[in-house]
């Protein structure tokens, strides 16, 4: 399986952009990215009438939708761990998570000084770096929003 770093934070901290920011650079660098996105509130992909929402009406526990150059699979699953979300994605040298913060994978916190006036991190275990403006010390390397290349470089070292 390949390694996972969990971008994690408040809502509306940054996260999304931040893995938005270092797919592309990492890419530079050669390797095949998968992300995971924890949604709280549930999603849908399937469009009533469509025939892959068809067949999860029909009672089908997984679809899986083919195009020449896309798939995406739905499956029912109770809350699942990130772990075993990642069987998935084998085939790629990294997985970004966006959210999991509860799980047992290597953390990035993102804390923005505009919307938020303390980190998440007391809750947050297997922290390795902090992206941020503040001027908050974790006890772990810090990197500032739009330090990329040097976030990058600290993935590539020490996880990839």
């Amino acid at each position: 399986m390949p390694p996972i770093i969990s971008i994690v934070g408040k809502s509306k901290s940054g996260k999304t952009t931040l893995v938005e920011k270092l797919i592309p650079e990492l890419k530079r660098r050669g390797y095949r990215i998968g992300t995971i996105k924890h949604a709280h509130h549930g999603f849908t992909l399937d469009r009533k009438g469509k025939d892959s929402a068809r067949h999860r009406a029909a009672g089908a526990d997984a679809v899986i939708v083919s195009a020449p150059d896309t798939m995406a699979m739905i499956k029912g699953h109770s809350n699942p761990s990130l772990t075993s979300l990642a069987m998935f994605l084998e085939d790629m040298d990294l997985i970004i998570a966006e959210g999991f913060k509860s799980d047992c994978q290597l953390k990035i916190e993102v804390c923005r000084a505009d919307n938020h006036k303390a980190p998440i991190h007391p809750i947050v275990s297997r922290l390795t770096a902090f992206v941020s403006d503040t001027d908050i010390d974790m006890g772990v390397p810090k990197f500032g929003l739009e330090d990329i290349e040097r976030l990058a470089d600290l993935i590539e070292g020490q996880i990839l």
